[in-house]
């Protein structure tokens, strides 16, 4: 107990941890909002256009995160320039997760929407029901196992992300992240092995706890779709 009261006080690991939680949650709940609405929209609504569309996701998924993170930053910092919005802020990191998160969860959850019965949506529109009402009261609630599944994989992924919060948020102590400060740890206290070993439980136990909350619905929103 020693060991893990040092490491969330004097080492810093209780501020990294809140900073990570501050990041990831929003960062896995916007991607989220915006591809529910756009896998709606590419499954069961005409537009022109629609199968180029999802070509354009599909090709997007071959993106290295790498190649797009610099020109990303620039175009952020330009924007941010202009509209007087700092950089090293949330916000940034906010965006940029969910742009590199997006192209998969259209992806992902395109597939198990388009496997939906199509009776269900053409009687809800025979009753007059909307777009809107249709996505609110019948895709969204059928389609948790897809979110969920995609929230495993963008939760796992932003919280374990150190080079786009290096980039995003730098390295200062206001805003370091937690695989960053065990970056530092790792640095200046690779001898003891106790304290590293407390702070890297500290580091996964939440995505355990994520990770075994949502998992039954792991299989099922992944597979759904992906044959009719």
């Amino acid at each position: 107990m020693d060991n893990y009261r040092e490491v969330l006080t004097a080492e810093g690991i209780g501020r990294s941890f809140i900073n990570s939680l501050t990041v990831t949650i929003p960062a896995t709940i916007i991607p989220i909002l915006i591809a529910a609405y756009a896998a709606y929209a590419l499954s069961w609504m005409k537009m022109p256009g629609r199968n180029l569309l999802i070509a354009l996701v599909v090709g997007l998924l071959v993106v290295p995160l790498q190649m797009s993170l610099i020109p990303l930053l620039r175009l952020y910092n330009d924007i941010g320039a202009f509209f007087g919005v700092g950089a090293k802020t949330y916000l940034g990191i906010w965006l940029a997760h969910t742009g590199f998160g997006l192209p998969l969860a259209i992806y992902l959850l395109r597939n198990y929407i388009s496997s939906l019965p199509r009776e269900i949506i053409e009687s809800a529109k025979v009753d007059g029901a909307t777009d809107f009402e249709v996505f609110m009261r019948i895709v969204l609630p059928l389609s948790f196992p897809a979110l969920a599944s995609f929230a495993i994989f963008q939760f796992l992924w932003v919280w374990n992300d150190l080079l786009v919060a290096t980039v995003f948020l730098g390295t200062g102590e206001e805003h370091m992240v937690l695989t960053a400060r065990l970056r530092e740890l790792l640095g200046s206290r690779g001898g003891n092995w106790e304290i590293l070993t407390a702070s890297a439980f500290v580091s996964i136990a939440v995505p355990l706890c994520v990770f075994f909350v949502l998992q039954r619905y792991l299989v099922r929103g992944l597979l759904s779709g992906s044959v009719k």
